[in-house]
């Protein structure tokens, strides 16, 4: 088997020299064992790296604390009233999660992920997270499951009530969330976690940006620490890895993650035939962190240190976790049998500690002197990132029946005598009259106690309580609108004339261009962040490479190879464009960080993630929730949009649903323009609603085609007969009347439609007057949500004010003096336009891409999927024959004309 293969390419200079190396090493390991030859192995390369020999570190270390306890530092906290700070917390944590439980079965919470995570907690927020009453302080990113933990906290320090305590789960009346969401506590909660696999990304993504907007010389962000919490089974997401590279590979020494590792996840042990803390602590050095185990605490030292043959490091590297586990709920008994027991001289280790003693030798997670040494060495640490991985019990303090236990996770409250021997092992003094009486009470010792002055004097000195979310969102002068300075330029006019029927272009085009000027706009183009999943050339952007630079925190390291022209691929550490690779995740994870920079950073960043459109809600939909619930702001792109408009891609490629998906965000706009005037039209709104001076925390999500065509000229007049409504106004609302009837006929019809089926409605609109004598007003719907939202909102009203004068829908208002059957056509499945159906008045015909997609010219596509502008005619005709203006057989007539199968298969059930 070749390990290092390199050493088998290299000449051996002198062999005898190296026999003597290798005979030495086995007879250490025929003498002494190899637990012997893995120390001295050890030792050399370790020396080797102190005198400047490039050998790599080993993936996998013994299985005992990084920190040897002769280089722990002094811990410098009142061990007693952190103890005694840590046990109050405990209490009410669990207190709350079970009253709340008590008065509503099945309202849920978790009793055991902060009991096992208490000390990482307590001594970040009692030595390390800065606040941000100074500055901006540290970004801490805190375990979903653990927030009882965290509210209990905020009780010590007076920041939440009893009564708020009370309300936990139950928000319909302003009470405690579940978890962090900054959605629904926005000056507390600052980043949603509970989502597993989500936090870690963002982190990453979050600390690296902090290094952009720290190079870009935007923000001095030098100071600030990324703490991110998360327990070892979430690292089975995908999500959890996928960045880890990218933080090693930028340096991202401001970048810290704390582990869990109570070596259980919701069902079970997370490697119950492995060891988790060593399998992450290979990946994480494989990927170029540096990693501090804290495995054991304090009371092994001492046997550790009498382990003078390693029979101990042994036991300890052999043991599966699932054994581990046993042993968190066996008696001492149990574990000097099975642990010690198996060799002599292990048991002879521990021959002077009781079985008590030997029940209750610690983890590491729980000793926070081995978790302050950890956290010192983290936050000291330079040239990478850190990972602390702290071995803990899940539930741990609890009581025998639930720590420890596989059914722990889903324990949501507490027994009479369970809440006993919980209140005696953290020595409080709470009667037991109180604990029969129903609810468990919580307990303060009073904001005057050495306790509670001792918590808020630590945060004190840390600038403040935490977890706290400060929005400092700023007012930022925006082009083209009347807070526009005279050096800005009007960024969107050139879209608003249109490029003229012999020129054609496509939205993307626009898109681009759009963007470009807005970089070149001297006061706000710096905040402008564009972020691209490695598909800039696809979508016409790689223009920004040379203009703006790809943003490397080291430079550019080598000559690219189209270095001679004008286009070339340029890399700066000032680089504004983010080009992540092929990472919509990723993408998504800068497009956070950008988005909610005006609370983090207090600076607005404009972020404009321009993405392939099939792999954005449907690829990432979960961190774009996420994203909403953190208040972002910013465009969502999905360029290459539509089933039929990519031609030659197919099923995984044709997106004809992101609207639809886009749709059930409450807070994203969701638009699919036509025309680039359109898009400008979005765009402006969109900066003037995020960033202007009545600033909403929403965001933008802009479908984008590659189908080139002439981009008409705004048009003049209302947006619609008879409306006070601007053609602009009518865009943002979501729908105007684009092009109507250009002569009277015998009959009338209405063409709704967006995006690229805009084409077919066109040509749709003159086959229908020269060929069938039907006048049909053209007109462009790019909001179809939009239009949903207004006429729910009018129904509610109608609803809840019955005696008031009824609101009209302006879907309805529109629509209402248009004569005819309505066809509605876009490149997406039909139930977007469905979404204004029942606020037609007129009968209402859906054209849509129903169906998986498939791969063929755009003109076969769109005849397959039945959105072609001859399909919109018989749809047009059928509707008319509906109302009885016409008849079946005219219907039958255009159907034969235009050589429509109508025993061919819905594309629906292909």
């Amino acid at each position: 088997m070749i390990i290092d293969g390199f050493v088998h390419q290299l000449p051996d200079i002198d062999p005898e020299e190296t026999k003597e190396w290798l005979d030495s090493l086995d007879s250490v390991v025929s003498v002494r064992g190899k637990t012997r030859a893995t120390y001295l192995l050890a030792r050399l390369m370790e020396r080797a790296r102190e005198g400047g020999v490039g050998v790599p570190a080993m993936v996998s270390t013994p299985y005992v604390n990084t920190i040897p306890p002769e280089e722990e530092p002094w811990f410098p906290g009142d061990e007693f009233l952190e103890r005694r700070i840590r046990a109050y917390i405990r209490w009410n944590a669990a207190a709350m999660v079970t009253r709340a439980n008590r008065q509503y079965d099945g309202i849920g919470g978790h009793l055991s992920t902060y009991q096992s995570a208490a000390a990482l907690y307590e001594v970040g927020f009692n030595h390390f997270f800065q606040g941000k009453d100074g500055g901006f302080g540290d970004q801490v990113f805190i375990q979903g499951h653990a927030a009882p933990g965290i509210y209990a906290r905020a009780y010590l320090e007076g920041r939440l009530t009893e009564t708020e305590l009370d309300s936990f789960r139950r928000e319909v009346g302003g009470g405690l969330p579940s978890y962090p969401h900054p959605r629904r506590m926005p000056d507390f909660w600052e980043f949603p976690t509970v989502s597993m696999g989500l936090s870690p990304l963002n982190a990453i993504y979050q600390a690296r940006f902090n290094r952009y907007l720290y190079q870009r010389e935007l923000v001095d962000t030098s100071a600030a620490k990324v703490w991110c919490f998360l327990g070892d089974g979430e690292t089975d997401e995908p999500e959890s890895m996928a960045a880890l590279s990218l933080a090693g590979r930028e340096r991202l020494d401001n970048l810290i993650f704390v582990i869990n590792c109570n070596l259980q996840r919701l069902d079970g042990p997370v490697r119950g035939n492995g060891k988790i803390i060593q399998e992450l602590e290979a990946v994480y050095r494989g990927a170029g962190w540096n990693v501090i185990k804290v495995i054991w605490g304090r009371q092994w030292d001492d046997l550790l240190a009498r382990d003078v043959d390693g029979v101990l490091i042994n036991q300890m590297n052999t043991t599966v976790d699932g054994e581990f586990q046993r042993y968190s709920i066996e008696t001492g008994a149990y574990i000097r049998e099975h642990f010690f027991g198996p060799d002599p001289r292990l048991r002879q280790m521990v021959d002077h500690l009781s079985d008590d003693d030997l029940r209750n030798l610690p983890r590491g997670g729980h000793d926070y002197r081995k978790l302050y040494a950890a956290y010192k060495t983290a936050v000291e640490q330079e040239g990478a990132p850190t990972v602390i991985l702290a071995k803990t019990i899940k539930g741990w303090t609890l009581g025998p029946e639930i720590e420890a236990r596989n059914a722990t996770h889903q324990i949501k409250k507490m027994t009479e005598e369970e809440l006993k021997t919980f209140r005696d092992r953290l020595y409080l003094e709470i009667p037991d009259e109180q604990l029969e009486e129903g609810l468990p009470p919580y307990f303060h010792p009073g904001l005057d106690s050495d306790e509670c002055r001792y918590l808020m004097e630590r945060r004190a000195a840390l600038d403040g309580s935490l977890p706290t979310r400060v929005d400092r969102s700023k007012t930022i002068a925006l082009p083209g609108t009347p807070t526009a300075t005279d050096e800005q330029a009007d960024p969107f006019g050139e879209f608003l004339l249109g490029t003229g029927d012999k020129v054609e272009a496509t939205t993307t085009a626009a898109m681009t261009r759009m963007i470009r000027n807005l970089l070149r706009d001297p006061v706000i183009g710096e905040q402008v962040v564009p972020i691209i999943p490695d598909e800039a050339r696809t979508f016409g952007m790689d223009a920004l490479f040379a203009e703006v630079n790809i943003y490397a925190p080291f430079g550019q390291l080598y000559e690219p190879v189209d270095y001679n022209v004008m286009l070339s691929y340029k890399e700066s550490p000032k680089g504004q464009v983010l080009e992540e690779g092929i990472t919509e995740a990723g993408s998504m994870g800068s497009f956070t960080a950008a988005g909610t920079a005006y609370a983090t950073w207090g600076t607005p960043m404009i972020p404009f993630f321009v993405f392939y459109s099939m792999f954005g809600f449907q690829r990432v939909g979960d961190l774009i929730w996420s994203f909403g619930d953190q208040r972002g702001r910013g465009f969502l792109c999905g360029a290459t949009a539509g089933r039929t408009t990519l031609q030659g891609e197919g099923l995984q490629h044709n997106d004809g649903h992101s609207p639809m998906l886009a749709a059930s965000h409450p807070s994203c706009l969701v638009y699919d323009p036509a025309f680039a005037y359109e898009l400008a039209v979005i765009v402006q709104d969109g900066l003037q609603r995020m960033y202007g001076e009545d600033r909403e925390d929403c965001f933008y999500y802009l479908t984008l085609y590659n189908e080139a065509y002439p981009m008409p000229a705004m048009p003049d007049g209302p947006a619609a007969p008879g409306a006070t409504m601007s053609i602009a106004d009518g865009i943002v609302q979501g729908l105007y009347l684009f092009r109507a009837a250009t002569a009277e006929r015998t009959h009338r019809a209405q063409i709704l439609a967006s995006g690229t089926g805009m084409r077919a409605a066109l040509r749709a609109q003159e086959m229908l007057a020269a060929d069938w004598d039907v006048a049909a007003d053209l007109w462009s719907a790019p909001g179809w949500k939009q239009l949903r939202e207004d006429a729910i909102a009018c129904e509610r009203w109608d609803r809840l004010h019955p005696t008031a004068p009824p609101r009209v829908p302006y879907v309805r208002e529109a629509l209402g003096g248009a004569d005819g059957p309505v066809v509605a056509v876009t490149d997406f499945v039909r139930a977007v336009p469905e979404q204004i159906a029942r606020w037609v008045p007129q009968p209402f015909v859906p054209l849509g891409t129903d169906g998986y997609g498939l791969s063929d010219t755009r003109a076969s596509l769109r005849r397959y999927f039945e959105v072609d502008a001859e399909h919109v005619v018989v749809a047009a005709l059928a509707g008319l024959a509906q109302t009885g203006d016409v008849k079946a057989e005219l219907v039958a007539e255009a159907i034969k004309r235009y050589e429509i199968d109508p025993e061919a298969l819905d594309p629906m059930s292909v």
